[in-house]
């Protein structure tokens, strides 16, 4: 099977960029040139890839991928900053208003 990759990059205007490929090294390079000039990060350069994660079932990696871009940046970023155990507590939202 081939490897997928689940990315998150960190954009020059401090937002976070989630994507998936099945080839990271020239997917970073296609976003460090703007290869795509209409793609979201061709504008917010330099960009830091600040998290991924590798799939052997490139279905797994997109479902994994509309997962986090539905996340809030607090729950990212628990997730880039390796602290899983805040990932549930942060999927609680606050009812009582």
């Amino acid at each position: 099977m081939q490897q997928s990759y689940v990315y998150i990059l960190k954009c020059a205007d401090d937002s976070y960029y989630t994507g998936v490929t099945s080839n990271l090294q020239q997917r970073m390079f296609q976003h460090d040139t703007a290869f795509y000039p209409d793609c979201y990060t061709a504008t917010k350069r330099p960009l830091e890839l600040v998290f991924y994660a590798e799939f052997t079932d490139i279905n797994l990696a997109f479902e994994k991928e509309k997962q986090i871009k539905k996340w809030s940046r607090l729950k990212k970023e628990a997730l880039i900053n390796g602290n899983y155990d805040a990932l549930t507590n942060l999927a609680k939202k606050n009812f009582s208003k």
